[in-house]
């Protein structure tokens, strides 16, 4: 077979033809990991046997009923001379070349994962020297699913480094290559770039994942989504009701939509914009919009569909007090099934309960955007004049398992579940911000590592970026949801024998939650990748009418820079507001603190805060990490 089409039968972009074919995360140009059985998987006609060559390896494979094979290669060494691999069976061929063996590693997170080098420091510099053959990667394009998939949402390629290729490209992923390009000379690296902005970490837990930590009915709940969004939305809202009537005194607007106080909504735009409302100044709330739409007999018989534009970030939304529909997504048009037994001849309400958790929030389609659709009927317009009402009940809203920011599981589906279990050396974790505030982010960081491990093999090992300094500024200790995000983090990375952490918490800028420094942080996970250990706190003991703060992964003696007193030093007592600044000084590979009354201490802290100042770092230029200590008796 010429090598194109071995190419299109390999990205599935040619299904009519009957020769094996692999699943979507392999093809021409891709990294295999080297030093591990290599593992193929794909498709073939049902019960054929494939066989399968890779230089001078052979395998078979028998495809089981459903079509699915998997084939097995021993283990490579790295070499960056391209190898073939032929599939074949009885119906034909199928030939993959260019194919070198290396590390693979999975870059995976929000927003600061995805910041592409476009958008980091030195972006035209770096870009003019990004050719390299010997990186390659791969990029996996956005989408949720509430079940796992076999199929990413559309074809994708291995693509080598080049200005094209990485401009658009994970900054902090590339940076770590370029640097394992350097420290390791001719080894092979491959990248996969799985990332979508504002994402929670559950959205990335594997199924089982989901079951450990939220049951069999959440993964039941996925399912019935799945199958019909309407029955599980239905489950869902008495979730929601709880939710609000606890900080609503037990109002219940969905029942009856006139205790609440309505005014015309000023215009469709987003509620920012709406001047003198309240919410240009503070536009993260929770807002009633209230319409209603008149139907014959015979339209509510037929029952239909309800359009009602984008709204940013979420909606619950009611027809005549019964929930029909949540969504997440701020630019995503949201079209919920109406049966006919939730209509009425007459006048019918349609209310929604929208809630904005981050800078743009509202109510911005057109009125050209917003109708009900009777089945087999022409569409009935829903008009511009709507009402609001600002809600009394502040934060946000219970997330329903299939949302698609903050869903079980959803972006894991259809992002990580089609790769298969191919072999991969690590898996780089950049994710949190959207996880301040919630509790238990340690037990979601176990989950996830097992997840990814039953996926790519127990050796894969765990890179976990502690989050970088951003916000307030503050000349007083103080209480901090960014501040304990990074200490589960770090009790996370701690509890795992193959994971490191790599702090950004220097690295960020208090007045941008994206920081461009990703460049310092790409060496820093170069380095943790090859095992090199991070600084990271091991215990606090009182020695003395001093407390000793030791620690492991300090290379040299700790250094603090500009001037010789460690800064963002706390000791604290039992309560959360007695902790204060402490004067402290390094000695070797120690934290030394000085602080008294000593006999009422049992906490030390340092950058406790969300933009924290450090200074002391080791002679590898590697700082402390954020973190809270409990003094050891």
């Amino acid at each position: 077979m010429k090598r194109a089409l071995a190419l299109a039968v390999c990205l599935g972009s040619a299904p009519a033809l009957a020769e094996p074919v692999l699943d979507p995360a392999y093809g021409e140009g891709m990294v295999l990991q080297r030093g591990e059985p290599i593992v193929i998987t794909g498709t073939a006609a049902p019960g054929e046997t494939v066989r399968g060559t890779l230089g001078n390896s052979a395998a078979t494979a028998q495809a089981g009923p459903d079509g699915s094979f998997i084939l097995t290669f021993p283990a490579r060494d790295a070499s960056d001379e391209g190898a073939t691999l032929t599939l074949s069976d009885p119906s034909g061929e199928t030939v993959v070349s260019d194919l070198l063996v290396g590390d693979v590693y999975l870059c995976m997170g929000q927003s600061n994962m995805e910041l592409p080098v476009t958008r980091a420091l030195d972006a035209d510099n770096q870009l003019r020297q990004a050719a390299d053959d010997g990186i390659r990667v791969l990029k996996i394009p956005k989408v949720t699913a509430s079940v796992p998939q076999a199929e990413l949402s559309e074809p994708v390629a291995w693509r080598a480094a080049t200005v094209e290729s990485v401009a658009d490209f994970s900054a902090a992923c590339f940076y770590m290559a370029k640097q394992l390009r350097a420290d390791r000379g001719n080894v092979p690296v491959g990248l996969i770039h799985s990332n979508w902005g504002g994402s929670a970490a559950r959205a990335w837990l594997s199924p089982d994942s989901v079951r450990a930590l939220e049951g069999d009915e959440a993964l039941s709940l996925l399912s019935l989504y799945e199958e019909d969004p309407l029955a599980a939305t239905q489950i869902f809202a008495p979730r929601w009701y709880d939710w609000w009537e606890s900080g609503a005194e037990g109002r219940q607007p969905w029942t009856d939509s006139d205790m609440l106080d309505w005014q015309p909504i000023p215009q469709f735009s987003f509620w920012n914009d709406w001047e003198g409302t309240g919410l240009d100044t503070n536009p993260v709330a929770n807002v009633w919009l209230r319409q209603t739409f008149t139907l014959t007999a015979e339209q509510a018989a037929s029952g239909g569909q309800l359009a009602i534009g984008a709204i940013d970030d979420l909606d619950l939304t009611w027809v005549n007090g019964n929930p029909v529909g949540y969504t997440f997504g701020w630019g995503v048009e949201r079209t919920y099934r109406v049966p006919s037994d939730f209509l009425h001849e007459g006048e019918n309400e349609v209310l929604i309960a929208a809630n904005n958790s981050w800078d743009n929030g509202g109510f911005f389609a057109g009125p050209e955007r917003l109708q009900f659709m009777p089945a087999g009927g022409d569409p009935i317009p829903l008009g511009a004049d709507w009402d609001y009402s600002i809600g009394t009940v502040q934060g946000v809203p219970p997330r329903a398992p299939w949302d698609s920011n903050a869903g079980l599981g959803v972006m894991y589906n259809a992002m990580i579940a089609p790769l298969g279990p191919m072999r991969v050396a690590g898996a780089v974790w950049y994710q949190g911000e959207s996880d301040v505030g919630q509790p238990d982010y340690d037990t979601k960081l176990r989950e996830l590592f097992a997840g990814w491990r039953r996926q790519f093999g127990e050796q894969t090992r765990m890179l976990v970026v502690q989050l970088a300094d951003f916000g307030e500024r503050h000349s007083e200790p103080v209480e901090s949801g960014w501040a304990q995000l990074r200490q589960e983090q770090l009790d996370g990375a701690q509890a795992d024998d193959n994971a490191a952490l790599v702090t950004a918490i220097d690295l960020g800028e208090p007045t941008d939650i994206h920081p461009a420094n990703k460049n310092v942080l790409g060496r820093r996970l170069a380095m943790a990748a090859q095992g090199e250990a991070m600084p990271m706190p091991q215990g606090a003991r009182r020695e003395g009418d001093r407390i000793i703060v030791r620690f492991s992964g300090i290379e040299g003696d700790l250094r603090a820079l500009g001037g010789s007193a460690p800064l963002g030093v706390e000791v604290c007592e039992d309560s959360a507001e007695s902790c204060r600044w402490a004067d402290a000084s390094v000695a070797g590979q120690t934290l030394v603190i000085d602080a008294a009354p000593m006999e009422t201490i049992t906490r030390v802290r340092h950058a406790w805060a969300d933009a924290p100042i450090v200074n002391t770092y080791d002679a590898r230029g590697l700082p402390l990490p954020g973190f809270e200590l409990e003094l050891a008796d």
